[in-house]
């Protein structure tokens, strides 16, 4: 069942990904443009560091859940 479920989601994020990419059919131009502005102004890297922040709290996240049902399973 572990194998099946895991098959299933990777399936899934494959077909999210491909959706996603293939709906993005703005001019390269714009986005190169949108991306030399944020740079310049500085505002990249604020988001770069606010992106950081939110993935380092989910990732401490997942280890606390993680550690917790270890913790859980062997007291069972």
């Amino acid at each position: 069942m572990n194998k099946i479920y895991r098959l299933l989601l990777a399936i899934y994020l494959l077909t999210i990904t491909t959706v996603a990419t293939a709906q993005s059919g703005a001019d390269e131009n714009e986005k190169v443009q949108m991306a030399e502005v944020m740079r310049s102004s500085g505002k990249i890297y604020v988001v770069v560091a606010v992106l950081m922040v939110i993935l380092a709290g989910l990732f401490f996240y997942l280890l606390q859940l993680d550690r917790k049902l270890k913790r859980l399973e062997k007291d069972n």
